[in-house]
């Protein structure tokens, strides 16, 4: 093979060899989970403490995913995961960043069974897809 003059031997063709398989095995991977149903701020504004009951809530919002018992209190837990990650893929190293948030909401029930508190947190509208696995 020539080249402006120059012929290209095979041992310079083999040094290249390794930097060319590199080049073609290296990639990118980009992956979204989310874990829960989402939470419809109508449903969470209809809880009204004092006046809300446990079966009310549970009418809208369906089963809690998780039932905690604290101070004479049931708090229905309510969440939802989201999951974004972006890989960086070489042959024998990758690298990865994950990002995971969650929206949560606690129904603070009391023994009468009525709303005493209402307490929701969302933070998956805020999540960015961060594809560069190092520093912020």
């Amino acid at each position: 093979m020539r080249r402006h003059g120059r012929r290209w031997s095979g041992p310079a063709v083999l040094a290249l060899a390794p930097a060319l398989w590199l080049a073609l095995l290296t990639g990118c991977a980009f992956s979204r989970a989310n874990l829960g149903d989402a939470l419809n701020d109508e449903d969470i504004r209809a809880i009204e403490k004092g006046r809300s009951t446990r079966a009310e809530v549970t009418t809208r919002l369906g089963a809690p995913d998780r039932i905690i018992e604290a101070n004479g209190h049931e708090i229905l837990h309510y969440y939802r995961y989201d999951l974004k990650a972006g890989s960086l893929l070489l042959i024998l190293l990758n690298f990865s960043r994950v990002t995971i948030k969650s929206d949560d909401l606690y129904v603070l029930v009391n023994r009468e069974g009525v709303v005493d508190e209402v307490v929701f947190g969302r933070r998956t509208d805020r999540m960015e897809f961060q594809w560069w696995p190092f520093g912020d």
